[in-house]
């Protein structure tokens, strides 16, 4: 855990940024006493990047042939 006085963390903010985006404890406290952590908000989703999925899936040959569980219902 990282702790610095409020002093010493302007100057370093975007260290201490990442510091804390990675995982670590960043502590910043001010001459009374308080104590603050420095901790990553994750706002957005990760989205699925096009394409991420190639060679994993397979379709069969027969996929679209009709399904014989469904022949009392066919017209």
């Amino acid at each position: 855990m990282e702790q610095l006085e409020l002093r010493q963390a302007g100057s370093q903010l975007a260290e201490l940024m990442e510091k804390a985006a990675r995982g670590e404890d960043v502590v910043i406290t001010r001459e009374d006493g308080a104590a603050f952590r420095i901790v990553p908000l994750h706002l957005r989703q990760p989205y699925p990047k096009f394409g991420s999925a190639k060679g994993l899936i397979e379709m069969r040959d027969d996929f679209d042939e009709p399904l014989t569980d469904f022949k009392d219902y066919e017209k």
